[in-house]
């Protein structure tokens, strides 16, 4: 492995980085499984009516296809410090290095945000439709939790990379959203 800092993306940090990079691969992590198992009282929810966000939560033979960003050696205090700010927020997340596998089989010790269990916004083990009812009608500072689901959707399609939890996570999503405004 590689002395370089990478990042590993697998949710909004797809669509959404907020940081300069000098490289992104497609990555797998594995281990792992992106899942809406955490509960979102500040971005894309309120503690009155909490939203889901995704995670990386532990699978023992999962893998999640996400993306490595190379930080330039300059960058990386800089971009550290920044993720630190937007991803442990309420420290619902550890912070780990752990190994990704790139497109080409060179394997880097990326950070990833992993959830963490014990943490009371943990909210694993909900059904498709379960999450599908709680993302259709959450809302936070950062807008609508459908948003964040079809932007990572979107994110990954445009990656060519396909989700199908999460591409069902969507349909559910999308029936909800037509029934409450009437087809509309």
């Amino acid at each position: 492995m590689s002395g370089e800092t990478w990042v590993f993306g697998y949710g909004s940090l797809i669509w959404k980085p907020g940081f300069d990079f000098a490289e992104r691969r497609l990555a797998v992590l594995p281990g792992y499984r992106r899942s809406f198992c955490m509960a979102s009282m500040r971005y894309r929810g309120t503690p009155e009516a909490p939203g889901l966000v995704l995670a990386l939560d532990r699978e023992p033979g999962a893998q999640c296809v996400g993306v490595a960003y190379r930080i330039a050696t300059e960058a990386s205090a800089g971009t550290v410090a920044y993720l630190r700010e937007r991803e442990l927020i309420a420290y619902a997340y550890n912070e780990e290095r752990l190994p990704v596998a790139l497109g080409d089989g060179e394997v880097v010790e990326a950070i990833c945000y992993v959830m963490n269990r014990e943490h009371p916004q943990y909210r694993g083990g909900l059904s498709l439709e379960a999450q599908a009812e709680v993302i259709a009608r959450a809302a936070g500072p950062m807008g609508p939790n459908v948003e964040y689901l079809m932007n990572t959707v979107a994110g990954l399609a445009a990656l060519g990379l396909d989700d199908p939890d999460l591409s069902m996570l969507a349909d559910l999503v999308q029936q909800r959203s037509a029934a409450q405004t009437g087809g509309k």
